[in-house]
């Protein structure tokens, strides 16, 4: 969580005692007991891409475009890390701006061992919100799997987090824009997941159908890889949340219960609504449940109490089934692995709902906390996939078509882009 949000907070009178006692450390002293916790969360994050998020999609995917799949997500873990470093932080971190945080800290500059942001050391903070920055592009890799050039995604993906991702990390966690707004998102529901559901769906209609969309069966080809998958991102994701407070303190502990709680509300609300509307529960469909909810807990976690956080899960449940066995078939659009029907509008509920469900009074009151989160929510939603047919354009004029052949489609992107197969017999 960065300071302005921090200072959010100590405004609401249910965090008021837990940032009292938390006063007696002095600015800049590095706490052992953070730190240690902000070590940990940031290994959880990174185990959601790798293997999470890489064995979830993996399984989604027909057999021929597995290791597509984990090269992209392995990618996203190196090349973002570099990015980061070279101007990725300093973009989002690095100053005051309105839209972006200038370039003070480009390849980590002024920042020591001993550099302190809040309670813990500066390069850990940088570190967790590196995770952050190596899942969102990830998270769009499912929209148009099975069909986008390995080169083409490298060129977005550099593009994508240096233009859309770190400005509105800035503008949501710098104290820029949507802070000075005082919208509430306290682990990614605007910058994370509407940013990469509302780009993904821009970048699949951009690239279009893949072959035999519509008219050929597609099933996934490991139900057993995604449902490891999706436990591991509900394992990964108390980091992903609890650690978003940056401390070890009540909230986290807070951000850790309503994390499970309305997870587990979305698992079993997914289930009974398939169950009516379809006969059976699947349990492809358990699996995309459990992410849904955590995707809509995720900027409401820390302002909502348990029962509030039900609420959240179940609208999950809701909204995101709604979003993918009803709005994808009626407007034919091959969203993949359905990231927009999870992510952007699990995202865009979620952020709505940290100001219909916040248990404590902000300086906004509800209706006005309601409306700020519509107005940030309005922003991303337009910004982000703009932004994103922007780069695309951009790219193709430069690097011709995006997407694979018609052939090398057919045979599959594991052995068209890296001549390996997955299954050798």
């Amino acid at each position: 969580m960065t300071q302005p949000m921090r200072g959010f907070l100590r405004s609401l009178p249910g965090f008021a005692l837990i940032f009292a006692a938390q006063a007696a450390l002095a600015e800049g002293e590095i706490d052992s007991g953070d730190t240690a916790w902000m070590l940990t969360s940031t290994l959880l994050v990174l185990m959601m891409t790798l293997p999470g998020l890489a064995l979830f999609y993996g399984g989604l995917v027909r057999s021929k475009n597995v290791l597509s799949i984990l090269m992209q997500c392995l990618l996203s873990a190196g090349w973002a890390t570099v990015i980061w470093v070279l101007v990725g932080y300093s973009i989002a971190f690095g100053g005051e701006g309105t839209y972006w945080g200038g370039l003070s800290k480009v390849g980590m500059s002024g920042v020591l061992p001993e550099t302190a942001s809040g309670t813990i050391p500066e390069y850990v903070f940088s570190m967790f919100q590196l995770m952050f920055a190596i899942i969102t592009p990830a998270l769009m890799i499912g929209a148009f799997a099975e069909r986008m050039k390995f080169s083409a995604w490298f060129a977005f993906m550099t593009l994508w987090l240096i233009l859309v991702y770190c400005p509105l990390a800035h503008m949501v966690w710098g104290g820029g824009l949507i802070s000075e707004w005082g919208a509430l998102d306290f682990a990614g529901g605007l910058v994370v997941h509407m940013s990469s559901g509302f780009s993904a769906l821009a970048a699949a209609l951009y690239l279009g159908k893949r072959k035999g969309f519509g008219t050929e069966p597609m099933p996934p080809h490991s139900l057993p890889f995604t449902v490891i998958g999706a436990s591991l991102l509900w394992v990964g994701w108390f980091g992903f949340n609890a650690g978003s407070e940056l401390a070890a303190d009540g909230v986290a502990g807070l951000a850790f219960f309503t994390t499970q709680t309305a997870t587990a509300a979305a698992v079993v609300g997914w289930i009974v609504i398939e169950w009516l509307h379809r006969g059976k529960p699947t349990v492809l469909g358990g699996a995309t449940a459990a992410v849904a909810g955590l995707v809509a807990i995720t900027p409401a976690c820390a302002f909502v109490s348990p029962m509030g956080s039900i609420a959240v899960g179940l609208g999950a449940a809701v909204f995101c089934y709604a979003a993918v066995t009803l709005l994808k078939p009626a407007m034919g659009y091959d969203d993949s692995l359905d990231v927009f029907g999870v992510h952007g509008v699990g995202g865009a509920w979620g952020a709505l709902a940290a100001g219909l469900f916040t248990w404590s009074a902000t300086g906004a009151g509800v209706e006005g906390q309601v409306w700020i989160q519509i107005k940030s929510i309005l922003f991303t939603g337009i910004f982000c996939p703009i932004a994103t047919l922007v780069i695309l354009a951009v790219l193709k004029a430069i690097m011709g078509d995006l997407r694979v052949g018609e052939e090398e489609e057919a045979v599959g992107l594991d052995l068209s882009e890296h001549s390996e197969n997955a299954y050798t017999s």
